[in-house]
């Protein structure tokens, strides 16, 4: 890990130590050079979003709850035109001391006693990515084109036949006038 991206990663330490206990709030934007730190696949095109971090300093553990919000601008799978997705999630996390940083529990991350400071980065980082859907579809699209979408998703062709059955059967009667003409 060189240092610069080390420092850069610092901007989203929330420093506790100085801190009496009780209610405390933090604040992140987060932009394109945020993603940057992250050696990601996904697009981040154009994030404005914000991270609020609500936490509550306890004298053996900390709590944590961070907020997402914000727009990140995704292109569209069936058109490519760019457009504006709302990015909303909300993350609860308690941090409590431990010999060694560990985040094999989901809800509880163990960080070492000499810490002065949670790095919150990738947390946020989480929170945003799972905000982002699969599939990309541009709220301007009609409804045709999203009808010709599900019908060319990879996913039914995945899925083993058998499954048919469990459909509506409106679909199935539809399906049957097609097969007659």
């Amino acid at each position: 890990m060189h240092t610069h991206f080390m420092d850069k990663l610092r901007n989203y330490d929330v420093s506790f130590s100085g801190l009496k206990n009780g209610k405390h709030v933090f604040k992140f934007e987060i932009d394109k050079s945020f993603f940057q730190l992250f050696d990601t696949e996904q697009e981040f095109t154009n994030p404005k979003i914000a991270a609020d971090v609500f936490f509550e300093k306890h004298t053996t553990f900390l709590e944590f709850e961070i907020k997402v919000h914000g727009t990140v601008e995704l292109i569209c799978d069936l058109t490519n035109d760019d457009f504006d997705y709302p990015i909303e999630n909300e993350v609860r996390i308690l941090v409590n001391f431990g010999e060694e940083y560990d985040d094999s529990n989901e809800d509880v991350i163990t960080i070492p006693t000499s810490d002065h400071a949670f790095n919150v980065a990738q947390l946020v980082y989480e929170s945003v990515t799972l905000s982002i859907p699969m599939k990309k579809v541009s709220p301007n699209i009609s409804d045709e084109d999203l009808e010709i979408l599900n019908r060319f998703s990879p996913k039914d062709i995945e899925e083993p036949e058998e499954e048919e059955h469990e459909s509506d059967p409106r679909w199935e009667a539809l399906r049957k006038l097609k097969d007659n003409n």
